[in-house]
């Protein structure tokens, strides 16, 4: 088969993340109730901000935001991790950073599977942050053991989903009725089950363990638990949700409201509690509840560097030595003035830091700058003095880990929250996974640079032709 007759990876993940939506939209009705509410703030946001509309519109932004999703699975055992980054692969998704969530009490730890490159992005941006079970982290010895043996009789993939896949990495990509076929297989994984696949007692010792641990093991598979739309306003969103008759969590995660939005901040509404059978050792079906999928909605901002991400990290947790978050809202105030105290030494200007080497920035000639005959030579900073180059900011594809275990916190209610030794192993999860995962701040540099590099040979060629 030509090369040139493969479906794209990029139109494989669309049709995938357009396929997902509609399936979770079906099984959580909140989530579309949910969209509209977003669909809403958006377009207020951008009609109250015309520039706002205009910058999106100049850097391609704009389009993808009403298509951007990302999702959250969390799956069992090293087996799966590994057969799961080969599925994302055909769709042109890479696992990128490293999470370690045991900190914050959750015993997994996470990569994000995602596409990386500027183009890939712009095309379509669907995520999924996908943890693996960490069961050396549960203490009790024999339900550990119980617990990866019942792991170990599940096959979470469809044998025609494995089948393509393998079909896909012999033969470089999937021709158009293979990559249908991909999806519809693919999908299967994601799909809610309410039959578990333990037994009523089981499931109580593995919810008192932990309630993530009974989300894992009890199922048939890693059913979706959010799917995120994206806002220009959370703050919008998450004042309207009662209005909407969804309950939002107290506090967003992440930085406080700022002009310069950085990083990601995220809320979400309660968790469902959805009707589970169980079956019993003689056989019989015992009616049942699980809490485990909710609705998220994030807003994204500027990538930091390294030396914007290390301030971030350090003004966050000098406004959590002040006030910490309580899992209850009881305390929401209080922290969101500590938290909008702290963060005041961080500029709130583009120009300020790009300044001081705090964020990504993607560069571009403006109009002038398209006309101007510039001297090659001359630095950045001097061309955008003069209102030849403008500098545009680099949006943040990844998570927080903070952030990403305060949000399953609050939807696992307060008794889920118990301490861990911290115990990252970025390397066992490498092992697990088969692949090495991505720094994601080499992702961004290489944009920037690539933008330099872009405006440099316009401003080259534009001399050569004089």
């Amino acid at each position: 088969m030509k090369e040139n007759s493969f479906v794209s990876t990029d139109l494989i993940r669309s049709a995938f993340s357009a396929a997902m939506s509609a399936m979770y939209r079906t099984e959580v009705p909140a989530y579309g109730t949910l969209m509209e509410l977003v669909g809403k703030v958006n377009a207020e946001t951008l009609t109250a901000d015309p520039d706002l509309q205009a910058r999106l519109d100049d850097t391609d932004s704009l389009e993808r935001i009403s298509e951007e999703r990302h999702g959250a699975i969390r799956l069992g055992t090293p087996a799966e991790l590994s057969m799961m980054r080969r599925v994302f692969a055909i769709m042109g998704m890479l696992p990128v950073g490293y999470y370690d969530l045991s900190t914050a009490g959750v015993p997994v730890h996470s990569t994000a599977f995602r596409p990386v490159g500027d183009a890939a992005l712009k095309k379509n941006p669907f995520r999924v942050f996908t943890s693996l079970l960490r069961l050396d982290l549960i203490a009790d010895a024999a339900l550990r053991n119980e617990a990866e043996q019942i792991l170990s009789r599940r096959q979470i993939f469809t044998d025609g989903a494995i089948a393509l896949t393998e079909k896909a990495e012999k033969q470089g990509g999937l021709d158009k009725a293979d990559a249908e076929r991909f999806v519809a297989e693919a999908l299967e994984t994601f799909r809610w089950h309410d039959k578990a696949n333990v037994s009523p007692d089981m499931y109580h010792r593995l919810h008192d363990a932990h309630r993530l641990i009974a989300d894992v093991v009890s199922f048939k598979g890693p059913h979706i638990n959010h799917l995120t739309p994206r806002t220009l306003d959370i703050d919008a969103v998450q004042a309207r949700m009662p209005d909407y008759a969804i309950a939002p969590k107290a506090t967003i995660e992440g930085p406080p409201t700022r002009k310069c939005a950085m990083l990601l901040r995220q809320t979400s509404f309660k968790a469902l509690e959805e009707p589970v059978s169980f079956q019993a050792a003689d056989g019989s079906w015992h009616e049942g509840s699980h809490t485990a999928r909710f609705g998220e909605i994030e807003q994204r901002g500027i990538a930091l560097t390294p030396k914007g991400r290390t301030l971030y990290d350090d003004l966050l947790n000098a406004s959590r030595k002040i006030v910490r978050p309580a899992a209850d809202g009881s305390n929401a105030a209080e922290y969101e003035k500590a938290l909008s105290d702290a963060f005041i030494p961080f500029p709130d200007t583009w120009a300020g830091i790009r300044a001081e080497g705090l964020g990504y920035f993607a560069y571009s000639l403006t109009a002038r700058g398209r006309k101007a005959k510039a001297d090659t030579s001359r630095s950045l900073d001097s061309l955008i003095a003069d209102g030849l180059v403008q500098f545009d900011p680099i949006v943040y594809e990844d998570f927080l880990p903070v952030s990403a275990a305060g949000i399953f916190q609050s939807n696992l209610g307060d008794d889920a929250a118990q301490e861990f030794v911290a115990s990252p192993n970025q390397q066992r999860f490498e092992l697990d996974l088969g692949a090495r995962v991505l720094n994601e701040f080499d992702h961004y540099a290489g944009i920037e640079q690539a933008s330099i590099a872009d405006i440099r040979q316009m401003l080259s060629s534009a001399q050569a032709a004089e």
